[in-house]
């Protein structure tokens, strides 16, 4: 019997099992010859169900394995007991010895993975996560062994490839939805682009530089939201989310206002027609994309408040409001905008109304919203003639 490294744990922890070609996988293969030592012991230590007793077990074999490539299995013994164990710094630091003797070793990685996730170290998961492409390429890259013709290499690569994605899948998903929930704006943004970075051709690659926009946008740092959403709009034209961001803040700006109205008017488009996802349910996504095209509508008055253009202003703001009142930061931004437009047209009642529902709402547009009505002038009673006498 001969085991492969990444299964020479079985029963402890196998996070995907995979079905092994022919000896091959992606790191160095370290056979165990079947009625060896190494065999009995490995044997031994699977069937242990104490873990003082299993330690004990892996202790034993590792002092008699010494510095040989037994080593490699050894430490993998050490980092599937302390992952079962819930010991994570203990499971990076037998990872990191195998890395020293193998840095190739794609099982380490995922189980290194599968320890930083359940850690919840965000640092650690983004680090192995680009580990993990870094060995990939260098796999892809790999040149055939002494003996193996070029063009049987590439389909063994293939297969083992192929044999392997479900872990790819897994580490993808684990990497970006723990740098996801990073707390701090600046930092998740940093790290959901190196992910993206990492992974150009995941799934998870265009919504990690979209939520790395947003959050760059949270973190108020605007070049490097711009910079995110424009990479992201090259890539993917139709973005919506993107298209709102930058036409948004050209609006606000007032730069390159032209753009901001296609980008603003193509948004509104998308959001009337873009197809449901599979699991959203249908009034959520009603809601949502309603949300889309007010925000739309409301960039689109924005863009004519600066151009000067009030009439079509106040017909975009006033479009975009009941679309937009399951917002309420976004719905007093809109009345607000409506009663400057409103008043470019003194028209004072009419900004007196914008302005009263925008302060309506707890949003930052309350108190300003509130100052601009003490700045309006009064009303002037209406005032009523006395009938003509009879003659």
């Amino acid at each position: 019997m001969k085991l492969h490294l990444k299964n020479a744990f079985v029963g402890l922890f196998v996070l995907l099992a995979a079905t092994a070609v022919s000896a091959q996988q992606i790191g160095k293969y370290v056979p165990v010859p079947a009625g060896s030592d190494a065999d009995h012991a490995i044997s031994e230590i699977g069937a242990a169900t104490d873990p003082a007793q299993k330690l004990a077990l892996i202790d034993k074999f590792a002092a008699a394995a010494g510095q040989t490539d037994m080593a490699l299995v050894v430490d993998d013994l050490y980092v599937n007991y302390y992952i079962a164990q819930k010991q994570y710094d203990k499971a990076f630091e037998y990872g990191d010895k195998i890395f020293a003797l193998d840095p190739d070793n794609f099982q380490t990685v995922v189980n290194m993975i599968r320890a930083a996730s359940e850690k919840g170290d965000p640092d650690k998961l983004i680090a192995y996560g680009e580990k993990t492409q870094a060995i990939l390429t260098d796999y892809k890259a790999s040149a055939a062994p002494s003996g193996v013709d070029a063009e049987t290499w590439e389909k063994q690569k293939a297969q083992v490839l192929d044999v392997d994605q479900e872990n790819i899948k897994y580490i993808q998903q684990a990497v970006y939805g723990g740098v996801y929930q990073t707390p701090e704006p600046a930092k998740r943004a940093d790290r959901l682009l190196r992910f993206a970075k990492a992974f150009p051709d995941s799934v998870y690659s265009l919504p990690a530089m979209g939520v790395a926009a947003t959050s760059y946008q949270q973190a108020q740092n605007a070049p490097k939201m711009m910079e995110v959403a424009n990479a992201i709009l090259t890539k993917d034209p139709n973005n919506l989310g993107m298209l709102l961001l930058v036409s948004d803040y050209y609006g606000e700006k007032a730069e390159q206002l032209d753009k901001a109205e296609s980008y603003a008017r193509k948004a509104a488009s998308l959001a009337d027609s873009a197809p449901r996802p599979e699991g959203v349910a249908e009034d959520q996504w009603k809601q949502q994309t309603a949300l889309q095209k007010g925000l739309a509508l409301s960039t689109l008055g924005q863009v004519y408040l600066q151009k000067k253009n009030e009439l079509q202003a106040v017909q975009n703001l006033q479009a975009a409001a009941p679309l937009l009142k399951s917002n309420d930061v976004s719905y007093a931004r809109n009345q607000y905008r409506l009663g400057f437009a409103f008043i470019n047209l003194k028209k004072v009642p009419e900004a007196r109304a914008a302005f009263t529902e925008a302060a309506s709402v707890n949003s930052p547009y309350k108190v300003p919203a509130q100052d601009k009505l003490k700045a309006l002038p009064a009303a002037v009673p209406a005032t009523h003639r006395k009938p003509a006498a009879s003659s």
